[in-house]
């Protein structure tokens, strides 16, 4: 591995600290170099807080250092005042001359103006080191700023002949396909992701809580597809009502908003699916969960409107059922949770 590579896997790595917390801002990772030894490495850590080249300015014990050391940064450093000033201000004011970045920021605020200011200034300024990788690692940051809209995650679990639920089951009590492991796992993607969304049905017979009680993090917010609201007529009092959590109900006729419970109308005349990523999108949520059920899944699939599929196949065979989404994607990543198989799809 080249030396310029090694450094930048090291951005990467500390980047991914930030999952989950750094919303609605990218990860990024960052580490300064001089004479082949780091001096000094951060990550951005949440929201609000100070960028990753902040952190890893401040980690410098010895600030006379840097005006021969060279930055790594895994993305473009910012050009412009959000809630903290400026990166490449900071690199210019600390006289860093050699600067090395993974992959431009598409965020128009930034969109090569950080590039720009460190280029008129640095002796180098190299971009695209592990560009690919480094894309990937903010794939929910870079397609909800190019195509306008949420990153999708769907995920369900089948059993070995095939089925996602039993015929019928108890209200509230869902058969469990896969191990504790496995989900306790999901509750970890939920505390990464923005949002997490099911429909009527699943709401009605699961009475899913979706959030993360099983891992430490942030919950999700709550999104349900109910166009005619039986869910608030409903005899069972639904825990995606009990105004815990920040939840939205898609549907024709909405009713005033009262605290953490959100209406939103759409037109179930078309097809719900890219209105809703519209409205996810005006809410600035970067990611989300699809949970189900099978018709929700499959709507999603069928309008193309996915970028990654989650799909565990458990221990257990229920002989009848709801059959598991119509999923015809191929070449999966593949990893087993004890004898859960766990498989990723990306629709590339």
């Amino acid at each position: 591995m080249k030396t310029e590579e090694k450094y930048m896997q090291r951005c990467l790595q500390l980047a991914k600290n930030g999952l989950g917390k750094t919303y609605p801002n990218p990860l990024v990772g960052c580490v300064i170099v001089w004479k082949k030894q780091i001096i000094g490495e951060g990550w951005h850590q949440k929201a609000g807080g100070p960028h990753a080249e902040v952190n890893a300015i401040r980690a410098v014990k010895d600030k006379a250092k840097l005006k021969e050391a060279t930055l790594y940064v895994s993305l473009e450093p910012c050009s412009h005042y959000g809630k903290t000033p400026p990166c490449s201000d900071l690199i210019i004011e600390n006289k860093i001359k050699n600067v090395v970045i993974g992959s431009m920021d598409p965020n128009p605020e930034v969109a090569g103006n950080g590039v720009k200011k460190l280029q008129e200034f640095c002796d180098t300024v190299k971009v695209g080191v592990l560009e690919k990788a480094c894309k990937n690692l903010n794939k929910r940051f870079f397609t909800f700023q190019q195509q306008k809209r949420p990153y999708v995650i769907l995920k369900w679990a089948k059993t070995q002949d095939g089925f996602i639920a039993p015929k019928t089951q108890e209200i509230g009590k869902p058969t469990w396909i896969t191990n504790p492991y496995s989900k306790q796992l999901v509750h970890k993607w939920r505390s990464e992701e923005q949002a997490i969304l099911v429909g009527l049905n699943t709401a009605l017979k699961d009475n899913p809580q979706l959030n993360t009680r099983l891992w430490k993090g942030k919950n999700p917010v709550r999104i349900l597809i109910d166009q005619e609201l039986k869910s608030i007529s409903s005899s069972t009092s639904l825990h995606l009502l009990d105004q815990q959590i920040k939840t939205i109900i898609f549907c024709k006729n909405p009713l005033e908003n009262k605290e953490n419970l959100i209406f939103e109308k759409i037109d179930f005349n078309k097809n719900p699916i890219p209105q809703i990523l519209e409205v996810l999108y005006q809410h600035n949520l970067q990611s989300l969960i699809v949970e189900g059920g099978q018709k929700t899944l499959n709507s999603f699939i069928s309008s193309n409107l996915w970028d990654e599929a989650r799909v565990f196949t458990g221990n257990s065979y229920f002989e009848d059922g709801i059959k598991t989404p119509d999923f015809s994607q191929k070449n999966p990543q593949k990893t087993f949770i004890q004898k859960d198989e766990l498989k990723i799809y990306y629709n590339h």
